[in-house]
C-alpha cells in the first residue's frame, strides 16, 4: 500500500510518501511562501529524492478541509491533477480526523482547534486509539462554545472508558483529559486555559501542526474501507463560506433592504 499524503490546509505545506507502515519521505514546511509556491515543487523533490515513481501509488490522500479556502483549493486542483494523470483515486481525509492522528495512541481526547478569525475555529474532539472515533464531528464553532461543550464531552466519555473501549461515565467518573493541537492554539491558549475545567494539555511542537504523514496513513485506512473518489468527484470542504462571498451577501442584503 503505498499513499502520496498532501496537507495544504493551513498555514503548513506537507507532503509524504507512506509505504505501508513506513514514512518513504515528508517534507513539510511552515514559512511565508504561499502553497502555490512550495507544493509542486515539494512533491517533486520527495519523487527524486527518493527515487520513487507516482505510477506506483495506490491513492492520493488529502486534507479536505476545512482550513484555509486558498489553502484547500490549491492542494485540490494538486491533488485532482496528478491523480487525472497517473489514473489514481482520491482519500479525502477531514482536516480535523488528520490533525487528531498525530496523536495516536494518545489517551483521553484530542482537540484539534484551526483559526477561523473572529473567535471561531474549525474543530472536532476525538479518542485516537487504534482508529480515529469521532466524538464530535469536525465543524465551525465560537471558541467559547466549544470549550463550554468539552467541559460536559470529557465527562460523559471520561477517562476509565476511553481505556476500556466503552462509552459512557466510568465508575470512578473521572473526567478525560484533553490534548490540544492546531493553529489556533497560540491564538487561543489563553482562553483554554481559563475556561477549560477538565485536564488538558498541549501537544508538542512535532504534533501540534498539519502532517501529510498522517494524512496517508491515516488515508490508507480510509482506503482499505473504501472511502475513495475519483479525481472528477473530488472536491474541498470548506464547511462555510469564504469571506468573500459573505462580504458580496451583506452588501447584496444592505441594497434589497433599502431598497424596500
Amino acid at each position: 500500500m503505498k499513499i502520496l499524503g498532501i496537507d495544504s490546509s493551513g498555514m503548513v505545506a506537507s507532503v509524504a510518501i507512506v509505504s505501508d507502515d513506513v514514512v518513504i519521505a515528508e517534507y513539510t514546511m511552515n514559512h511565508k511562501k504561499t502553497h502555490s509556491e512550495t507544493l509542486l515543487p515539494m512533491i517533486d523533490e520527495i519523487v527524486k529524492t527518493s527515487e520513487f515513481k507516482l505510477e506506483e501509488l495506490d491513492a492520493i490522500a488529502i486534507a479536505s478541509g476545512p482550513g484555509s479556502f486558498t489553502g484547500l483549493r490549491i492542494g485540490a486542483a494538486t491533488a485532482k491533477g496528478l491523480a487525472l494523470a497517473i489514473d489514481k483515486p482520491i482519500v479525502p481525509v477531514k482536516t480535523c480526523e488528520g490533525l487528531a492522528f498525530n496523536m495516536w495512541g494518545a489517551e483521553g481526547l484530542v482537540c484539534p482547534i484551526i483559526d477561523a478569525r473572529r473567535n471561531q475555529v474549525y474543530t472536532g474532539l476525538y479518542q485516537v486509539q487504534g482508529n480515529v472515533n469521532v466524538i464530535m464531528d469536525q465543524e465551525p464553532m465560537d471558541i467559547h462554545e466549544l470549550i463550554e461543550k468539552i467541559n460536559t464531552l470529557a465527562h460523559n466519555v471520561s477517562s476509565d472508558s476511553i481505556l476500556s473501549g466503552e462509552a459512557g461515565v466510568s465508575r470512578l467518573g473521572e473526567p478525560a483529559a484533553v490534548t490540544f493541537l492546531g493553529d489556533g492554539v497560540p491564538i487561543y491558549e489563553e482562553t483554554i486555559w481559563l475556561e477549560t475545567k477538565v485536564p488538558c494539555k498541549m501537544a508538542p511542537a512535532n504534533m501540534n501542526r498539519q502532517r501529510a504523514s498522517s494524512i496517508a496513513t491515516y488515508g490508507a485506512i480510509l482506503y482499505k474501507e473504501g472511502k475513495y473518489v475519483n479525481a472528477d468527484d473530488f472536491a474541498p470542504e470548506y464547511l462555510r463560506k469564504s469571506q468573500a462571498e459573505r462580504v458580496k451577501e451583506e452588501k447584496e442584503g444592505a441594497i434589497n433592504e433599502k431598497a424596500k
